[in-house]
């Protein structure tokens, strides 16, 4: 994952490549397309002209995890979107905190395809007294002076960051010290910790950026 520069195993002690490891939420996208449209089973290379990855990329990929096809058959399709959503860690409940319930925090807490993938935003935090006390999608915003007392008594796997870059470092240290070891970070900072500590560093302005190159260099 961006932020850690070690690769992940699986139960076996197999390294799974960081490469690997981006693609697999594509792969439970399409497979969910596909179990909505009633498509009961697919080939690799079907699946690839879908995703717009080689037929051989897939197997490699999915042979990671020990294959799931049968030569001849293909994979079934919701066979393989369960078992994908347990390499993920879909099949359990992952609760999560917003620090930051500006905009984009309020976004995030908006977002209800994370209620149907095993995710759960149970509480905000903000420092904005015109915010605090307040409910979106019947989830409170808090006094970030709550943070200590709040992880105290909730477990909570992942926390996001929608901060200025000016908070979020320490904001970040703060997490951290309090337990948490997974964090979801939209500042405009690159966060980085020692590798127990999980960082996904989501950028949005460098990712209009490359859109922007894209499309003014086929201009030139």
């Amino acid at each position: 994952m961006p932020g850690n520069k070690a690769v992940v195993k699986t139960g076996n002690e197999k390294s799974i490549s960081p490469a690997v490891i981006k693609r697999l939420p594509r792969y439970y996208r399409y497979l969910g397309d596909l179990l909505k449209d009633d498509v009961v089973r697919i080939s690799s290379k079907e699946l690839s002209q879908r995703m717009n990855v080689t037929a051989s990329q897939i197997r490699q990929d999915l042979n990671n995890f020990g294959g799931f096809g049968q030569q001849g058959y293909g994979y079934n399709v919701e066979y393989l979107y369960n078992e994908m959503g347990k390499i993920l860690g879909l099949d359990r409940t992952n609760n999560i905190i917003i620090v930051g319930a500006g905009n984009l925090g309020q976004a995030l807490a908006n977002n209800q395809d994370f209620d149907s993938n095993g995710f759960k935003i149970i509480g905000l935090f903000d420092v904005n007294p015109r915010l605090i006390g307040m409910t979106v999608r019947g989830v409170e915003v808090y006094d970030i002076d709550m943070l200590e007392t709040f992880l105290k008594e909730h477990e909570v796997m992942i926390a996001a960051l929608t901060l200025p870059k000016s908070k979020a470092v320490k904001v970040a240290e703060q997490l951290v010290d309090l337990g948490i070891k997974a964090l979801w970070n939209f500042a405009p900072v690159d966060l980085h910790f020692s590798e127990d500590i999980l960082v996904e560093n989501v950028h949005l302005a460098e990712s209009i950026m490359t859109l922007s190159y894209r499309i003014h260099s086929q201009n030139q």
